[in-house]
């Protein structure tokens, strides 16, 4: 049997977004994770918002991962997984009307975030959610000096990696029709955005 691959950093910050989504997704019913990594949040976010059906997804190297986590902790809510690149042309097709991803934007090409807020645009009902959690920079400075360390290791792994500006992830969330709702302080010096999809009424 495959172990169950483990982050310390979705141990430590799966409360504190839970507290949000708690709030944010109260009546929500179908929510598609973009990049469940490990799975740790996919089985503690299904436990605790019951009344969500949990959608994983990511890319086929994590599939595995992700799968041992749901065996080990199978619930009505969390279906299987699906594979999901942010580059692929079709997206998940459903009644979504709540996304999640946390910590993908900085590890993502600036064109693979640019495509998840088109298809993200794309995907959710009318008046769904968005919460994207990770750190992000605003007036193009680093919130804190560990962030701008944090920012140098990616780039010098991948040099289309990196901590993204505030200013212009919004930017692409309102050309996908998305009106950002809430700016959440999170611990590590990271943040939850939250963004409502509008109605075709509210664009014009």
């Amino acid at each position: 049997m495959l172990s169950k691959p483990f982050s310390q950093a979705c141990e430590n910050n799966k409360a504190p977004i839970l507290s949000v989504l708690e709030r944010v997704f109260s009546g929500a019913k179908h929510v598609l994770e973009i990049g469940s990594g490990t799975g740790q949040h996919a089985v503690h976010f299904a436990e605790h918002l019951s009344h969500l059906r949990w959608q994983c997804s990511d890319r086929a190297p994590y599939i595995p991962g992700i799968e041992a986590w749901l065996a080990e902790f199978p619930r009505d809510n969390l279906p299987p997984c699906l594979t999901l690149d942010a580059i692929d042309e079709k997206w998940p097709s459903g009644d979504f009307d709540a996304a999640f991803s946390a910590n993908t934007a900085h590890i993502m090409s600036w064109d693979m975030v640019v495509r998840t807020f088109e298809q993200v645009g794309a995907c959710l009902q009318t008046y769904g959610t968005y919460a994207l959690y990770g750190p992000f920079n605003y007036g193009g400075l680093f919130t804190s000096e560990s962030n701008f360390h944090f920012d140098a290791m990616l780039r010098g792994k991948d040099p289309q990696q990196g901590i993204r500006d505030f200013e212009k992830v919004n930017a692409l969330a309102q050309k996908a029709g998305l009106k950002l709702l809430e700016d959440n302080t999170m611990p590590a010096n990271n943040r939850l955005l939250v963004w409502e999809k509008t109605s075709q009424e509210d664009m014009e």
